[in-house]
Order: C-alpha cells, then sequence, then structure tokens
C-alpha cells in the first residue's frame, strides 16, 4: 500500500507537470496561436517581437503540450489506483491547470472572433441568420476568415444571448472580448465539473474517474478554454439537465437540456433519452405517452421564451445546415470525396453528387444507431446510450472536430464502467489533443517539423526523468544535445514575407480545409462554412 505522502507527492508532479505545459502552451501560443491581425495591446511590444520568432513559439508550445497530455496521463493512472484523488483534489488540479489559458492568446481555433462579431450584429439589430459577419464591418468582422464573412450562424439564442451582452461591454477591445467569452467557456466548464460528480454517482461510476475523463481532459483545457469554443456551455448545461433529470426532477432537467439544444443543435438528442427517465418516475397508466408529451411542452415552451427574450427570431432551425460544406472533413466526406474522384475517372455525370449522398447515408447511419441505442436504453442505462447516440452522430456526421468528441464523451465519463470503452476514449482524447497546430492554420513541413521537434524533447525529457539510471544520463546527453541544436537552428526571426504568407493564409484548424489557401477577396461564399 502506497505511503500517503508517496501519493501526496505523485499528485502534486501531476500538477506540476501540467501546470509547466499550460504555461508554455500559453507563452508558444504568443507568437504562434490564432492571434488578431494587430497586436491588441500596442504598449506591450515585447507581443509584436515574439510574433517574429513563429518557429520557437511552435517549438515552445509544442512542448508545452505534451507535458500536458502527459501529466493528465498520469493523473489517469493515480485515479485508477488504489488511493485515487477526491473530486475536489482533481477540481483544485482543474483550477490550476486552467487559470493560465484564461488570459493566453486564442488557440486552435478563430471561431472567438466569429462569436464576437455575431454577438456585435445582432446588438446593433442585424440578422445573423441572413447575413455574414462582412456585413458589420470594422475591427470584430476583420478578424473572421474569409470563409466565414458570408456565413450565417448555426448557434442558438441562449448562446447569441450571452455573446451580444460580451460584445456590448467589450466593444472592439478584442482582447478583453476573447477573456469576456473565455470566461462564458469557463463557466460551462465549471459548470460540468460540478454535476458531473453526483450524475456519475447515479450511475454507478467513481466520480473521480469521471471528473479525469470528462472534465481534465486536455480537449477540454485546450479547446474549450484556450479556444474559447462555444461546446464549453452546451455540455455544461447538458450535464447538468441529465443530473437534474436523475435526481428526479425531470422537468428542470428537460428546460437545462433545451437550453443546451439552444446553445448548439446536437444536445437536442438528449430530449429524447431524458423522456424515458420522467417516464420512470411516473405513477399510473400511460406514463411513455404521458412523459413524451410533457418533454415536448416543456422544451418547447422553453424554446419559445428563451427566443423571444433574446429577439433573433427563429431563423436558426433554418441555418442548421450551415455545419454542412465543400471543405468539411469526416468519415462520410472522405468516402464522398473518394467515390466523386472514382466516378469521375469513368466519366459518371453523378460524380458531383457523391459527397451528399455519403453525407446522407452518414446521417442515416447515425438516426439508425440512435434509434437502436434508444430501443436499448433500459438495458445500457438512458445516460450512456445517450452518449454512444452522441458519438455515433459525431462519427458519422457531415463534420468531425477533435472537440466535438466532447459531446458524447461526457455522458459516457458518467455513466460507462471502467473497461475497453474508456480507455479507447482516452486514447482518443490524447490523439486528438496534438492534431491541431496552435494558430488554427494546416501544417506545412517546417511546422509540421517544429510541432514534432517540440513534443519529441517533451518526451526524451520525461523518459530522463523517470529513468534516473545510466540509460537516463544518456537521454538527458542527447536531450541537451538536441536542444542545443534547436535553439541554433529555430532561434532566428522568420523572414518578412514567409510571416506575411503565413498571416494572409487561410486558418484552417480541421474546421476548414486541409491545405493552404491564399485569403480569398470578400466575395460571398458559394457554399456555407462549419463550425
Amino acid at each position: 500500500m502506497p505511503h500517503p505522502v508517496t501519493h501526496l507527492s505523485a499528485l502534486a508532479r501531476c500538477r506540476a507537470l501540467g501546470v509547466a505545459g499550460v504555461l508554455l502552451l500559453a507563452l508558444g501560443a504568443a507568437g504562434t496561436g490564432a492571434l488578431p491581425s494587430r497586436n491588441p495591446f500596442p504598449a506591450l511590444v515585447a507581443l509584436d517581437e515574439v510574433r517574429h520568432y513563429p518557429g520557437p513559439a511552435l517549438v515552445c508550445a509544442s512542448f508545452g503540450l505534451a507535458l500536458l497530455v502527459a501529466a493528465w496521463w498520469r493523473l489517469g493512472g493515480l485515479v485508477r489506483g488504489d488511493h485515487p484523488p477526491t473530486p475536489g483534489a482533481l477540481l483544485v488540479t482543474l483550477t490550476l491547470w486552467a487559470a493560465p489559458l484564461l488570459v493566453a492568446p486564442p488557440m486552435f481555433s478563430r471561431d472567438v472572433y466569429s462569436y464576437l462579431a455575431q454577438g456585435a450584429m445582432v446588438g446593433a439589430g442585424l440578422d445573423v441568420y441572413e447575413q455574414g459577419p462582412a456585413t458589420l464591418g470594422g475591427p470584430l468582422a476583420a478578424e473572421v476568415p474569409a470563409i466565414w464573412q458570408h456565413t450565417t450562424t448555426p448557434y442558438g439564442p441562449v448562446f447569441l444571448l450571452l455573446a451580444t451582452a460580451v460584445a456590448a461591454v467589450t466593444g472592439t477591445q478584442l482582447a478583453l472580448g476573447v477573456i469576456g467569452l473565455r470566461l462564458v467557456a469557463a463557466a460551462g466548464v465549471l459548470l460540468l465539473a460540478a454535476v458531473l460528480p453526483s450524475l456519475a454517482r447515479r450511475c454507478g461510476v467513481d466520480p473521480a474517474a469521471a471528473l479525469w475523463l470528462g472534465v481534465l481532459n486536455p480537449l477540454v483545457l485546450i479547446h474549450l478554454v484556450g479556444g474559447a469554443h462555444n461546446d464549453a456551455l452546451m455540455v455544461g448545461l447538458l450535464g447538468a439537465g441529465l443530473a437534474t433529470a436523475m435526481a428526479r426532477h425531470p422537468a428542470l432537467g428537460t428546460a437545462l437540456l433545451t437550453l443546451a439544444a439552444l446553445v448548439k443543435a446536437p444536445a437536442v438528442v438528449a430530449l429524447v433519452f431524458v423522456a424515458p427517465l420522467w417516464a420512470g418516475q411516473l405513477a399510473g397508466r400511460w406514463r411513455t405517452p404521458r412523459a413524451l408529451a410533457g418533454t415536448a411542452v416543456v422544451a418547447i415552451g422553453t424554446t419559445v421564451a428563451v427566443t423571444a427574450l433574446a429577439g433573433t427570431g427563429y431563423g436558426w432551425i433554418a441555418a442548421l445546415d450551415t455545419p454542412v460544406s465543400a471543405a468539411n472533413w469526416s468519415l462520410s466526406s472522405a468516402l464522398g470525396r473518394a467515390t466523386r474522384a472514382l466516378l469521375e475517372l469513368i466519366g459518371a455525370d453523378v460524380a458531383p453528387h457523391a459527397v451528399s449522398f455519403w453525407r446522407w447515408a452518414g446521417l442515416a447511419v447515425a438516426l439508425a444507431a440512435g434509434l437502436l441505442l434508444w430501443l436499448r436504453r433500459d438495458e445500457l442505462g438512458p445516460v450512456y446510450a445517450l452518449g454512444l447516440g452522441l458519438g455515433a452522430l459525431v462519427l458519422f456526421g457531415p463534420a468531425i472536430r477533435p472537440w466535438y468528441l466532447l459531446w458524447g464523451l461526457v455522458p459516457v465519463a458518467a455513466a460507462a464502467a471502467e473497461g475497453r470503452l474508456r480507455r479507447w476514449a482516452a486514447l482518443a482524447c490524447a490523439g486528438l489533443a496534438v492534431i491541431i497546430l496552435p494558430d488554427g492554420f494546416a501544417p506545412g513541413i517546417a511546422e509540421l517539423g517544429q510541432a514534432l521537434l517540440g513534443g519529441g524533447l517533451a518526451a526524451l525529457l520525461i523518459l530522463a526523468v523517470r529513468h534516473r539510471s545510466r540509460l537516463g544520463r544518456h537521454l538527458t546527453t542527447t536531450y541537451l544535445l538536441l536542444l542545443r541544436f534547436a535553439a541554433g537552428l529555430l532561434l532566428r526571426p522568420a523572414p518578412a514575407a514567409a510571416a506575411d504568407h503565413r498571416r494572409a493564409a487561410e486558418p484552417l484548424t480541421v474546421e476548414h480545409d486541409v491545405a493552404h489557401r491564399p485569403r480569398p477577396a470578400p466575395t460571398p461564399s458559394p457554399s456555407r462554412g462549419t463550425r
């Protein structure tokens, strides 16, 4: 049995490793994050200087990201050990790891600039379901990538209310606006952290294990906090709604789940699974029809009230096809592109419809999987079945983003027993955390090499520290030689032309495309983009 002091020291080491990781990630993001076109703090000349060294900044960010993932993985070993940390101790760890990211530059995506522009549009009386940020103009719209300039928003009135409030308070101050939306995202993460332990207990799962997989996850930290994605608010309300419904308050739980769907539409799937929970808490005859009717009444009433409060109308219903565009990447889109290429080789007239066909086929598979899971809800448990259903929607849907995995991961973290699914989910999270560059661009050969160098140096350092033997000394020597070589190679200002080309290129993450494209002139996009 490990001595308590040893256990506490292990937890402290995990915390320190993660804090070092997020600090280095935040520092690197100052030179290679999803930065605005101009320094928002002109008095801080050092911020402009850091931008002239994107290579070292990317190595630094990748080094820090690798340390963060390693710290999370080691923490998982402690959670599964004989003396796991308490949920309170894990929440302290979450605070330590997330705090530096609240004030770091945006990273891994430029969506936060679109959020600010859309909030300002609503405040200016513009219809965000009919017009794109180009209509707004000004410094906020100027930061929105060209592919989104004429794209309407797919987001619901709950999020637009909050984005409008942030834009009204911060005006055209980009840095303050980003921090404001980060706080909204952090509130969603804190809500999830508050309700997930109780939801896990009701599902028979260790609360510490649920927090480790569902909240301290690197995808939550770097994308929901670092990227300020509104998915944070959606999954927070999703967890709160499920926990409330499981606590025998199905009407309030349904209202919270509806609010989640009024942030991002995929959360509406949860309403289908919460109705059986409501039915199980009723007495008498016709329990299922009564529960379905109650769910529908509460959901419709919440939608009408929130939409009236926001004053945005119901255009978000028609805008739900916004996430479908030719530039999206997913399993169905990849099959569609491969099929189209083959059909074009043989000169088939149906080639242009291949991508659309496979996307509809993917949605049909997701719908069939959801129906099967709903029919097996009593066997699997409604929360677990919901997690698998949302996972199927992500896997077979028309667009995949690393942080979309969190839609299904939150219910799975709360309801899945320890076993193969949790292990594979953790591996997927660790892998997806490192596939996007901090600036949100598709990597060139140089950027890919710099990212691999940063991650490799972090891996060597961890191995050298763990093996304090002769092997460890050899690793340390190799590490120092590589570090010296990397410093001589990278610590040079980037050529002005290369830096200008990098800033002018289209930000891609996996939200956009897979190859660099120059920023096009602001002409209407022929198809809608995705978030």
